[in-house]
Parts: C-alpha cells; sequence; structure tokens
C-alpha cells in the first residue's frame, strides 16, 4: 500500500533548539493541567484498550509518528496512542510535573531540554538496556550516534540547519564560506534573527573545524571574530524570524542563499518543485527524542512504546516520512524512499549521510545554556548598530 504523501510544514526554532524543533506548524499549545484541546489516535484498537498518551509538537511531525511508531505499536501491542500538540512540550511537561497533575506519558523534546529536565528531576531515568537491539544484534547503547542517548532521553531524528540557494543561476556555492562572497555569488542572503545557528555558521566560514567551534566562541576573541564575518554581508542580509520565510525569500528572488531547516528546503525542491538545492557543508544538526515525565500515569507502556519506537526499523520508516537522519547507525541503511509515489530515495536528502556530515556540526545545549544571555545581548546590540 502506498502510503498518503505527508508534507512538510516547519516552525522556526527559538534560540535554544532545546524549547521546540523546526519541524511543526504553529501548534496550538496543550494547557498543563486540562485534556488538551487537539489530539490524533493512531488506527483504532479496542475499545477498552490502554492509551498512551504522546505530547509531540504537531503537523506534519506528529503525523509521520503517528504513521509509522505508533500505528505499529498499535498494531503489535493492542494499545492506543493518542497525541497532543504543543509548541513547547517541555514547558509543558514541567508545568505539568511542578503541578502534580501529570496526564503525559511520552514527550518529544530537543536534547537541551531533556538534559535540563533530567538534571531537575522532572523525568523519569529510562535504562538502555530495555532498547531495542540494533539490527546487527549490538546493544542499542553501542548503537545511537555517540552522545545523543542518556540517562533520561533516547533520541528519535537529527534535523538540520543548512544553506539553501537557488539552482540555475550560475556556478553553486561549493563551501559555507561561499555564502559571505558577495563578489562571487552576488545577492541578498537570509539568515534567522538569533545568535545560534548564525553565530556558528559564520565561524565555519571563517576555516574554524566544527570540532572547535564552540571552544572558538567561548573567548571574547571568537565572538569578535564570528561577528567580524558578519559584517561582510550584515548590509545585504533579510532577517527571518518564522521556518517559512527563507523558503519565501529564496522563492520570491529577494535572496540568493539561506539559512534554513533542511526538512523545509526538501518539501519546496522534491514536492513543490521549486529551483531549491542544499549546501550540505557547514550544517548545523540537532537531535530530538522522548522524556517520559516523572508521574506518567502509564509510565511502564511509555517505556515499551520508547522501546518500541526507537528501533532502527521505526527511526528508518520515519526518516522515509520526513527527511530528518535516524540517531541508530544501524538505521541508516534501512532508510527507503520517500514515503510517496514517485519521489526519489530519501537517504541522499537526510543529514546523518556520510557525504552530508563531512563538515556538520552539532549544537552543544550545554555551550548554549552557558553562553545564550550574553550571546544574545551582544547579537542585538551588533544588530542596532549602524
Amino acid at each position: 500500500m502506498i502510503r498518503p504523501l505527508i508534507l512538510l510544514t516547519l516552525l522556526a526554532a527559538p534560540a535554544l533548539a532545546q524549547t521546540a524543533p523546526d519541524q511543526a506548524v504553529p501548534a496550538q499549545t496543550v494547557p498543563a493541567q486540562t485534556a488538551p484541546a487537539r489530539t490524533a489516535a493512531t488506527d483504532a484498537a479496542p475499545g477498552d484498550a490502554p492509551v498512551v498518551q504522546v505530547l509531540s509538537w504537531g503537523g506534519d511531525f506528529s503525523a509521520a509518528q503517528a504513521a509509522t511508531m505508533a500505528r505499529s505499536f498499535t498494531a503489535a501491542r493492542a494499545v492506543e496512542v493518542r497525541f497532543a500538540d504543543s509548541d513547547d512540550p517541555a514547558g509543558v511537561v514541567k508545568t505539568q510535573v511542578e503541578a502534580g497533575n501529570v496526564t503525559t506519558d511520552v514527550a518529544s523534546v530537543g536534547q537541551g531540554a531533556a538534559m535540563r529536565l533530567c538534571d531537575e528531576g522532572d523525568v523519569l531515568p529510562i535504562d538502555p538496556a530495555t532498547l531495542a537491539p540494533g539490527a546487527d544484534g549490538q546493544p542499542a547503547a553501542q548503537d545511537f550516534w555517540p552522545g545523543t542517548l542518556s540517562d533520561c532521553f533516547v533520541p528519535t531524528d537529527i534535523y538540520a540547519t543548512v544553506i539553501a540557494y537557488r539552482t540555475g543561476a550560475g556556478a553553486p556555492p561549493q563551501t559555507a564560506a561561499d555564502f559571505f562572497d558577495l563578489e562571487r555569488f552576488p545577492g541578498r542572503r537570509g539568515l534567522g534573527r538569533t545568535p545560534q545557528f548564525t553565530l556558528e555558521l559564520a565561524l565555519l566560514a571563517d576555516g574554524v573545524p566544527p570540532t572547535e567551534v564552540y571552544q572558538v566562541l567561548a573567548t571574547p576573541e571568537g565572538v569578535e571574530r564570528a561577528f567580524a564575518r558578519l559584517d561582510t554581508i550584515k548590509d545585504q542580509t533579510i532577517w527571518w524570524e518564522a521556518g517559512a520565510q527563507p523558503i519565501q525569500l529564496l522563492a520570491d528572488g529577494e535572496v540568493t542563499m539561506a539559512h534554513a531547516y533542511n526538512g523545509r528546503v526538501f518539501k519546496a525542491a522534491q514536492v513543490d518543485k521549486l529551483p531549491l538545492a542544499i549546501l550540505w557543508d557547514g550544517q548545523i544538526n540537532e537531535i530530538e527524542g522522548w522524556v517520559i515525565p516523572k508521574g506518567a500515569p502509564r509510565a511502564d507502556l511509555a517505556r515499551d512504546f520508547v522501546a518500541h519506537s526507537t528501533s532502527p526499523q521505526e527511526l528508518a520508516r520515519f526518516a522515509a516520512e520526513l527527511p530528518y537522519g535516524p540517531p541508530r547507525l544501524s538505521a541508516q541503511a534501512l532508510v527507503d524512499g520517500f514515503a510517496a509515489a514517485g519521489k526519489p530515495a530519501m537517504a541522499p536528502h537526510l543529514p546523518t549521510v556520510p557525504d552530508n556530515m563531512k563538515n556538520a556540526l552539532t549544537v552543544d545545549p550545554v555551550f548554549w545554556a552557558e553562553h545564550e544571555t550574553q550571546l544574545r545581548e551582544r547579537f542585538a546590540a551588533w544588530l542596532a548598530a549602524e
């Protein structure tokens, strides 16, 4: 059976990735102490079946989770999975736990938010030994990308902020440095109005290796180096605040390159047939996944759902719905074509394939937790200066 096409409509990520990913449509925030106003269930389980309540980002992201992870869990376990939407799942979890009125069993959050929730005792530990083994039988702890699996957090996907450009207008850019080269690649640029992603991109373009970006950015000299690079394109930059904007700017010809979310660029190019492409050099990727709130009504079923939904097979099926890389090493080779008729193989469009990861940077949530306030103030002052 051909699964229906799931269009990618994504939100802008805020200053810190751990509070919201880029992939949800504007979501209705779920009140912390009341039943959510909008939910979606998977294929029907028996009327008296137990229910797992999942809090996620809404839009096509939740739809893809429902079509893959949740649907197969219902089929295998006769457990209904219901989705509630929020543009800040971590905030909802925090509020529910503090109020002692937890209605969420599993929540999708960014890695940084998961770290905070775990440190503050708001989510339950998840034993890696309970997770599905790798496709080749290796323990789960060895199969997840290094640094992604933690005490209270099981990753589900890796997405990226990338350089997108209009095709058919001369030689395409080859490196992140080309984003800042207005002579060889004339035209205005689109950048998010946030220090995160923007400062990292400036240093990557200035020749700082991905492994050293946060070390450099932690110094006053590194901060000045990033802003000096941004100075070279400041008067030719259009600043965007929502994830749809860079795609629209590119489509309208107002910019020739823009920093944008890889899922949006994929949808624009592969589904909407706009003349856009991704330059993967200097991509900045982020990780999100599941947490189980402290006091979850059905914690045992929640652990079962987390284990099922993060198996290599389920992560590969999810990646065929949305172009976000599976965070398990053995899942990459299992990714099939885009889950729609006549569409291309999905694997080359994932942030995690080796060719796309050659000069990739993974966001360091610890760095941003320590430096966000200072860098946000510095960035605002720089934007306001003539």
